[in-house]
């Protein structure tokens, strides 16, 4: 068991299905008291009774408080879960962008807004980001998605930077693929990129609490991605190329 979330209040967004799902059971069996959230009220339940937490359904970006009051008044930990992962180019939609930079994005600046304070007051409180590789990265054929996850990652490191004096602990998980509804949505880019390697939900939820034990901010399910990462900063234009390589095989595939 992992001291540091024994009866905790957790509240895990997106939890209705695959990461989130994943996440909200480990949590429950490590000993906290889990907050189940997702937009599809009775997914959210039907995890929620599963592992004898409490489902508060609804817009991740506006459940803090009532998850809070689900939790007797504290929320020790927040998994910023819930995202979408919208494909396209330069060309996708307006609404598409937006929908990407709410979820991805502002759901996660909005929880931060409602809970910082009370956990700036006791010196703790545990912000956990689902990202993706892509935040460190990048995806083809997904510029919202690879963007918003940018941001994501982003936001996470500059909470752990600007607080973690003052208690408060930030991980961020970027894994590659997951055997989830959203790799089975990224379509033949997914096929190209994802899926070779992908892993179960469960593996993630296994990462993140080494990441916790060993304190550590970014948890990477996928070891190879710290590889990958470490190419991109040393020398981009060979990353970039190596992409670009990529990106055409993706392009020449589909022309078929």
């Amino acid at each position: 068991m992992v001291e540091a979330v024994q009866d905790a209040g957790v509240v895990v967004t997106g939890a209705g299905g695959g990461i989130g799902a994943a996440l909200a059971r480990r949590f429950a069996a490590e000993g906290a008291r889990v907050v189940v959230n997702d937009l599809d009220a009775g997914r959210a339940k039907a995890v929620a009774d599963e592992i004898g937490g409490t489902a508060v359904p609804g817009d991740a970006s506006a459940i803090v408080g009532e998850a809070r009051d689900a939790l007797g008044g504290t929320v020790d930990v927040y998994c910023a879960n819930a995202g979408v992962g919208c494909a396209g180019s330069e060309a996708a939609g307006e609404s598409a962008w937006a929908l990407a930079w709410d979820v991805n994005v502002m759901a996660h600046v909005r929880a931060a807004h409602e809970l910082l304070p009370d956990w700036l007051e006791r010196g703790s409180g545990r912000f956990v980001s689902t990202v993706s590789a892509a935040g460190l990265l990048t995806m083809i054929g997904a510029a919202p998605y690879s963007v918003t996850k940018h941001g994501a990652y982003a936001f996470a490191e500059w909470l752990s930077l600007t607080y973690r004096h003052r208690g408060i602990k930030v991980h961020a998980i970027c894994p590659q693929g997951v055997r989830t509804d959203m790799l089975d949505a990224t379509g033949s880019a997914g096929d190209l990129v994802l899926r070779p390697t992908a892993i179960e939900p469960q593996d993630v939820a296994d990462a993140l609490f080494r990441g916790i034990e060993e304190d550590r901010f970014l948890v990477l399910p996928h070891p190879e991605a710290a590889e990958y990462y470490r190419a991109r900063a040393a020398d981009p234009d060979r990353w970039l190329h190596g992409m670009n390589r990529l990106q055409r095989q993706w392009e020449e595939t589909a022309a078929r």
